[in-house]
């Protein structure tokens, strides 16, 4: 890892005192490896798994490059034959056990407070129409080095019932935008989170006064930074494209955004998901840098802009969440683009950065809980389903 980003979105996590103890509410780690391959979220949250949620400090921690690029080379299909495979899954739970030991001594919690950790670990191939859906990352391993118990293998269950696995934090965009945040107050509903990650997804949220699994709806909208940082690696080598200043001085050509809309992924209903390989960049492969940044942007605008038709009502309010709110370019073209004000998490008071590592630590709760995840109107699953499965520490505190 090279680059550490610590985000203290407030001081209500107390550093000590046990966390059963503090008004019903548990201390939960979730933990984040995106489609980007940019590296882990690390989040921290008190709540019930229902109706309470109270933020604490996050992290990022960077994959380096060597990383990166190894955990690239096990994604897709061919990536579950590998026989690097095993090899990769070790070091990123090291990596993860890592983070997540450098985070506690960062924050000061000890062992005793933490509840539950929610592991997402990093999906590698997600096909739920085969009813195949992969995350590498040991639980088990991660249990052992913090003491910790943890929570994984959340898709799983879902995909097996026929559901497709994804996306997976609507019931907590849902606790949020339900005013159960301080702060929230200020947005009206109907409320649209698009999550704007390696593949973009939205959650709508009713409104209904009382939380109702029949008023969210969920699905992922389409790619997003995984073809914008595979472009811009390829045409120049940089990782991202820093606040979407390649696509600005680009010009986005309508003719190949309208072919790529035509992919059947667009018409299909929801709810739906998307694995990172099923897009690629080839439809932009004649253009120039710039000029192809700008039309994968206005594509990612218009594939949201598409799915804005499909909600049951048009949303008063858009927040938007992820690494792509680092990105001015397609922060400006979805703005261009939406009904509703759009707004960014960190401007109501959430954090876009770290709102999924948040998401996996209340789903933690929820499944420790035997809680419901997904949901008909999510991912297409029959009934409300739980989900993840616990790892207890079998063995004393290990060193990483």
């Amino acid at each position: 890892m090279n680059t550490t980003r610590h985000t203290n979105i407030t001081s209500n996590i107390p550093s000590s005192g046990p966390a059963t103890s503090f008004r019903g509410l548990r201390l939960a780690i979730g933990l984040m490896s995106g489609t980007s391959l940019d590296g882990m979220d690390v989040a921290v949250i008190r709540s019930d798994g229902e109706k309470s949620v109270q933020f604490g400090p996050a992290a990022t921690f960077a994959y380096d490059d060597d990383f990166r690029e190894r955990l690239r080379s096990v994604l897709g299909v061919e990536g579950l034959k590998n026989p690097e495979l095993k090899a990769v899954e070790d070091e990123l739970t090291r990596l993860h056990i890592q983070a997540v030991i450098q985070f506690m001594d960062m924050y000061d919690l000890s062992t005793d407070e933490v509840d539950i950790i929610g592991f997402h670990g990093h999906t590698i191939f997600h096909d739920p129409k085969a009813k195949i859906t992969h995350q590498i990352g040991n639980a088990q391993m991660l249990a052992d080095a913090t003491g910790i118990s943890v929570v994984a293998d959340f898709r799983s269950n879902d995909v097996a019932a026929g559901g497709q696995g994804a996306p997976l934090v609507p019931i907590y965009h849902q606790a949020l935008a339900k005013g159960m945040m301080s702060g929230m107050a200020e947005l009206s509903l109907p409320v649209c989170v698009l999550n704007l990650g390696g593949i973009a997804n939205v959650t709508w949220v009713g409104a209904k006064n009382e939380k109702s699994e029949d008023d969210l709806l969920a699905f992922d909208t389409g790619p997003c930074n995984a073809l914008l940082d595979d472009w811009v690696f390829k045409k120049t080598g940089n990782m991202f494209d820093d606040n979407g200043a390649l696509a600005s001085s680009g010009k986005a050509n309508d003719d190949i955004i309208a072919n790529m809309l035509s992919h059947p992924y667009f018409s299909a209903p929801n709810p739906k998901s998307l694995d990172r390989l099923d897009f690629n960049t080839d439809a932009v492969k004649d253009l120039s840098p710039e000029d192809g940044a700008a039309t994968l942007v206005g594509f990612i605008a218009a594939t949201v802009k598409k799915a804005q038709s499909t909600f049951p009502q048009q949303p008063a309010n858009w927040v938007l969440s992820g690494g792509g709110c680092h990105n001015g370019a397609l922060v400006d073209a979805l703005k261009g683009a939406l009904t509703g004000e759009v707004k960014t998490a960190d401007e109501i008071g959430w954090s876009g950065d770290a709102m999924e590592a948040q998401a996996f630590a209340y789903l933690a709760l929820r499944s420790i809980a035997g809680l419901p995840i997904t949901f008909p109107r999510t991912t297409g699953v029959a009934a409300p389903l739980g989900g993840g499965k616990q790892f207890k520490p079998l063995l004393p505190r290990l060193p990483c």
